[in-house]
């Protein structure tokens, strides 16, 4: 079973119907920013969806539903959607948005601007200071190799228990 991409129209007219509008992101991120109504079911989690309910799954930009399916599909036991384009699709329609500006930023952004800063930092000192600051530079450009290669990024995992983003879970 494949699932249809349907457009933001499609969407919340069947919403309206009574369709079920399933958000596959991350607690933070739902948390932030979600269609009002959407139940978050970050993927991983046990799905379990009425068989005589439509569904629509969505993400913020379409990538993840997309990506992830025929993963989906499976877990659908009834008539089931992807919102193309996700959340922003949803929102340049026109469409209301939950928003929650107290809570934290997605993490994987908190990793891309902490390790941003570490590196033009690395940069900065090594050239103001010391040339031994090129290895802060060196030392985070090998961890996001890595954290792409396996999946695991260690960053994330230390940004994730932090204080500021333990509201969102």
């Amino acid at each position: 079973m494949t699932l249809t991409k349907i457009t933001p129209q499609e969407a919340k007219r069947l919403v309206d119907q009574g369709a079920a509008l399933i958000d596959i992101r991350g607690a933070g991120e739902h948390a932030r920013e979600h269609i009002p109504g959407a139940r978050n079911r970050p993927l991983g989690q046990e799905l379990k969806l009425d068989a005589s309910t439509p569904v629509v799954f969505h993400c913020r930009s379409g990538q993840r539903t997309t990506a992830n399916a025929a993963q989906l599909a499976q877990a659908a036991d009834c008539e089931a959607y992807i919102l193309e384009g996700g959340l922003d699709a949803w929102k340049r329609a026109g469409f209301p948005v939950a928003v929650d500006r107290s809570q934290p930023i997605d993490v994987m952004r908190q990793v891309q601007i902490m390790a941003g800063s570490l590196v033009v930092l690395g940069v900065v000192l090594g050239f103001l200071l010391r040339p031994e600051f090129f290895l802060l530079s060196a030392f985070i450009g090998g961890g996001l190799i890595f954290a792409g290669l396996s999946g695991w990024c260690g960053m994330a995992k230390l940004l994730d228990v932090m204080p500021w983003n333990r509201r969102a879970a």
